[in-house]
């Protein structure tokens, strides 16, 4: 059975040729998609890349709210989401998610410390942790914190059910390893 991750966002992007590059079936799952309560789609992982809080970049952030519960159930039964930052200063941008998360916009480059046994660690594996742009911050969560910065938490982890969910502000691209395990390991669950 091949790997398979749904990409959350209005159109292809370079995001999209590196899952493909990383091995993984890739399709694009639209705003208009994700909302439309007939919409199957069978995936192991969904992506929801940087930007999807901000209006100027995207028209996400209505349609992840719409359905909320559909990606909360996809988590129960096994599938993983990887969520980025909102880019926008806007403190309810996560209220989509299964559990509180809080973020701060803020860009700067950081320097990232990750710990723990969690895949999570290996998002920065292509990168220098030294030196990390990232768009925010999450203050407030219910969260484990994989990746912190400056007393700031950037990557966060929650299990839901037989899921995972990721939320990361790092404004680089995954590791490929990162994301042959990540999108891997989640169950195939239809969304």
């Amino acid at each position: 059975m091949s790997c398979r991750a749904g990409f959350v966002w209005d159109s292809p992007q370079y995001f999209s040729r590196l899952i493909e590059d990383c091995g993984i079936a890739c399709e694009i799952v639209t705003p208009q998609m994700l909302a439309a309560p007939f919409f199957r789609g069978l995936f192991n992982c969904l992506i929801v890349p940087t930007g999807f809080g901000n209006p100027r970049y995207s028209n996400l952030l209505p349609a992840l709210r719409a359905s909320s519960s559909r990606i909360e159930k996809f988590v129960e039964q096994g599938g993983n989401l990887l969520v980025f930052g909102a880019a926008d200063n806007r403190t309810d941008a996560y209220d989509w998610l299964p559990f509180p998360v809080i973020y701060r916009h803020d860009c700067h480059p950081r320097s990232i410390t990750c710990s723990g046994g969690s895949v999570a660690t290996t998002i920065l594996d292509d990168y220098d942790p030294g030196n990390i742009e990232c768009d925010g911050s999450f203050p407030t969560h219910e969260g484990m914190c994989i990746g912190a910065a400056e007393s700031s938490d950037v990557i966060i982890e929650h299990t839901c059910g037989k899921g995972t969910i990721v939320v990361t502000s790092v404004h680089e691209f995954p590791s490929r390893n990162f994301l042959k395990k990540f999108c891997c390991e989640g169950e195939q669950v239809t969304f």
